[in-house]
């Protein structure tokens, strides 16, 4: 009997039956990530123009060459998740059948929703309509500031922020709790190929995908760091005066980082639990508050419009490049977005997947894919449709903002509503929770990919790798604000992190293909399966609260 046990809130501390193996460095895995991210920034500081040309014309190329494998690869990750969902992969239970949940649903709920899209929705769900309102595509023949640009607007947030961003995650966090739980393999993302490529892809290749998949996330996670100075450092000038610029980001730069490695030295779930439900009530109020004084009646017709629009042009929305006319827009927005999820999606989907445990294949899909994205679909249509109102109304009251710079239009948007020195302080620490708790996870993934010996019985790393990677991550981010001055730099590191995930999310689409045709085949527990194949039913667990985890056999040993 093999027992982990995670600190969370309501544990008692007690010491693992097991002892926690020494963590030592996989090199492959951690030195070529570590070292480029390090001399890019080395580049920027001895040769700023050049390093803005070098990350141009890469972006350039991957917008103009890759547009449609990544709108085609997103459509399919959508229905490979779906299929898992119904088929009978979605009866199995992760960690088998007896497996106590280590998380109830809303604690999932709220953890998942904190940690992978929060920023971007806090950031992005006031100014991008308000982008897509003056600047729609000039191939679609859209009159900026016109009713048609309003619907096209809100439509356009359903799709990027909706179920496939959603699906995007969703899909390697199956497959990785699938395969670490119940097919027992190494903490490596390398564990999702096995029922592709069998246990050969755990030598030296696990490394070599750990590093590609590090690479990507550190990408992905600068670009996301990025978003969050640049909304703290906007509420801050908005409040005290503080101009927004290179000193501020700084300063915010590093106070987030602090925060956030803290929190992650201090062990995966102490922090977490307590900071995602904190923030969901925060979330819940802003929502609440909006929809209430924000024009109800407006804003429940346009995103009801809009949603219907959607769901109507769905696909060529999804799948729009703009090859045709020569239109830019789509590089900026639909394929950035694309790009974006796939530089999280691998990592992102090993967290997810770890807390995972004890909960149905079916039941995990609902509560990390199919509950967020409709928050984020009833968000982001009641955001959007208020910002729209406010500058649709009043000419220049967001728009204006908008020409300081991005950072400012969510609280030139507060200022339009009743207590908005309550609202934006609020507001504030919403975007700090939000990437605090995000980055809490995520730093400890990089340095359990970079670390020999974390297994489910041991799953921290040292120390000096979550604060290595926090530490990196902060610079990288600002050097990428620095270097572009702004969003174009989030935009372009997202891009840059996407393209090695892309290949990455096809096999694992693949993968998770087949094993959700027969699970039977690839889980340890034969005896969790009828003769047909089928999962054997089980009596729904309450959740341990303890973080408690038992297995009825022992690991295999980790490669």
């Amino acid at each position: 009997m093999a027992t982990q046990t995670i600190a969370s809130e309501d544990a008692t501390k007690q010491p693992s039956p097991m002892p926690s193996k020494p963590k030592g460095l996989r090199h492959i895995a951690f030195w070529p990530p570590a070292v480029l991210f390090v001399a890019a920034a080395i580049w920027n500081f001895a040769d700023k123009e050049g390093f803005s040309a070098g990350i141009n014309a890469a972006n350039t190329w991957i917008i103009a060459n890759l547009a449609w494998a990544f709108s085609l690869g997103v459509l399919a990750a959508l229905g490979v998740v779906i299929y898992a969902m119904v088929s009978k992969f979605g009866d199995v239970r992760i960690g088998g059948r007896n497996a106590k949940p280590m998380l109830d649903s809303v604690r999932f709920f709220s953890i998942t929703l904190t940690t992978i899209i929060a920023v971007g929705i806090l950031f992005w769900g006031t100014s991008e309509p308000l982008y897509h309102l003056l600047y729609p595509p000039e191939s679609l023949g859209l009159t900026p500031g016109s009713p048609e640009a309003q619907v096209f607007a809100v439509s356009t947030m359903y799709i990027h922020w909706g179920f496939l961003p959603l699906a995007i995650y969703a899909l390697p966090t199956v497959l990785f709790a699938f395969a670490f739980y119940n097919m027992r393999k190494p903490y490596t993302i390398a564990a999702t190929l096995v029922p592709l490529f069998g246990d050969r892809i755990l030598g030296k290749w696990s490394q070599g995908l750990d590093a590609i998949v590090m690479y990507s996330l550190v990408a992905g996670m600068a670009a996301s760091l990025g978003t969050g100075i640049l909304s703290v450092s906007g509420g801050l000038e908005f409040l005290t005066g503080w101009q927004s610029g290179l000193f501020s980001w700084a300063v915010v730069d590093i106070a987030i980082v602090v925060a956030f490695v803290i929190s992650s030295i201090t062990g995966l779930f102490k922090g977490i639990n307590r900071l995602s439900q904190a923030n969901m009530i925060l979330f819940i109020f802003l929502f609440v508050f909006v929809l209430v004084f924000g024009g109800t009646a407006f804003l429940l017709n346009l995103s009801t419009e809009a949603f219907a629009d959607s769901v109507a042009n769905f696909f060529p929305k999804a799948a729009f490049t703009g090859a045709a006319a020569g239109d830019a827009w789509a590089g900026g927005w639909t394929i950035f977005y694309w790009c974006n999820w796939l530089s999280w999606a691998p990592i992102s989907g090993m967290f997810l997947g770890r807390i995972a445990y004890g909960h149905t294949v079916r039941k995990a899909l609902t509560v990390q894919f199919l509950l967020p994205a409709i928050f984020d679909i009833l968000w982001v249509g009641v955001f959007a449709s208020a910002a729209l109102k406010i500058e649709t109304g009043t000419p220049g009251a967001l728009s204006g903002a908008l020409e300081k710079g991005t950072e400012h239009v969510v609280y030139a948007f507060f200022n339009n509503f009743p207590m908005a020195l309550l609202l934006i302080p609020l507001f504030v620490v919403a975007v700090f929770l939000s990437y605090v708790t995000g980055s809490d996870a995520y730093t400890t993934t990089l340095g359990g990919l970079s670390s020999t010996g974390i297994s489910a019985e041991s799953p921290e790393p040292s120390r000096w790798q979550k604060i290595f990677w926090g530490v990196l991550l902060g610079v990288v981010a600002w050097v990428l604000l620095a270097a572009t001055n702004g969003t174009d730099g989030i935009k372009m590191l997202s891009n840059l992190g996407g393209v090695p995930a892309l290949f990455l999310t096809v096999l694992m689409m693949v993968a998770l293909i087949r094993v959700a045709r027969n699970p039977a085949k690839f889980d340890v527990r034969k005896e969790d399966y009828d003769s047909d194949g089928r999962p054997i039913p089980s009596k729904a667990q309450k959740a341990t609260y303890t973080e408690e985890i038992v297995f009825d056999d022992e690991p295999e040993p980790v490669k």
